[in-house]
């Protein structure tokens, strides 16, 4: 049995500003599997996404998607799907916004068009986008990302009980099944791999973030992160770019 899990989310928290993996956070995340405790990934990313950091790493347990898609060592444990109802209903409402909206699951994903917003977004993450309205379709999804600045409630309140948004960037409203978050993620992921009962800690510094801080024992915010995650921290260590998740780790005894 492990001593404890670590969750990271990536974006601002385990990645550096150029979305990499620092050789300390590497050797981080080694001495803590020599210490029999497991790292795992929370992200709002999804798994085709992240390759990169799963070979980097060898971390290769995940609650990828914001809960959406949850994997065990390499194996799928539960997955969300939105069904086409709910998709061709946002699809309607996004095309009166004059907003954008991706498709995506673990293996890849679609827009329904590109505009700045987009192509700032992508070009950001390095990923390359096709458009592909209809991906839905053909293709189970998982996951959706609205892209817009300022209409989070607006989306919220028309689609409350059917999908969960949350902005976990300036560009666009991540979406999930009502109901789905990272905290739902790590439930199942406690529960499905038997690691219940088990310390678990958190590291996150966007909304995104909040809910897994509910679900686990000690939840750690980054130095840059958002005031609101701070506060919801049981420690708050430095920011993502100086050597925050290291600290944070050692504040707890996890590594030297």
């Amino acid at each position: 049995m492990y001593k404890a899990v670590v969750f990271f989310d990536l974006d601002g928290t385990f990645f550096d500003n150029e979305k990499n993996v620092s050789k300390e956070n590497i050797a981080a995340v080694n001495e803590l599997r020599e210490n029999n405790i497991l790292p795992i990934i929370s992200t709002g990313r999804n798994i085709f996404e992240i390759q990169y950091v799963i070979d980097e790493t060898g971390i290769n347990s995940l609650v990828s998607a914001n809960g959406s898609y949850v994997q065990y060592e390499g194996k799928k444990l539960k997955a969300e799907e939105i069904s086409d109802e709910v998709i061709e209903e946002i699809l309607v409402f996004a095309k009166k916004q004059g907003d954008v909206i991706s498709f995506y699951n673990n293996e890849g994903f679609a827009l329904t068009a590109e505009n700045d917003l987009t192509k700032v977004n992508y070009r950001l993450l390095r990923l390359t986008p096709h458009v592909e309205p209809t991906f839905y379709k053909s293709h189970e999804v998982n996951f959706l990302n609205v892209f817009n600045y300022d209409k989070d409630k607006l989306y919220q309140d028309q689609f409350k009980g059917k999908l969960s948004l949350v902005r976990n960037n300036p560009r666009c409203l991540d979406t999930m099944k009502w109901g789905v978050s990272k905290q739902t993620g790590i439930q199942a992921m406690l529960s499905k791999a038997n690691l219940a009962g088990i310390p678990s800690y958190a590291f996150g510094d966007q909304l995104n973030d909040l809910q897994m801080f509910e679900e686990v024992d000690y939840p750690v915010a980054m130095g840059n992160g958002h005031p609101d995650v701070k506060a919801k921290a049981s420690f708050v260590t430095t920011s993502n770019i100086n050597h925050g998740i290291v600290n944070g780790l050692r504040h707890y005894g996890l590594i030297k």
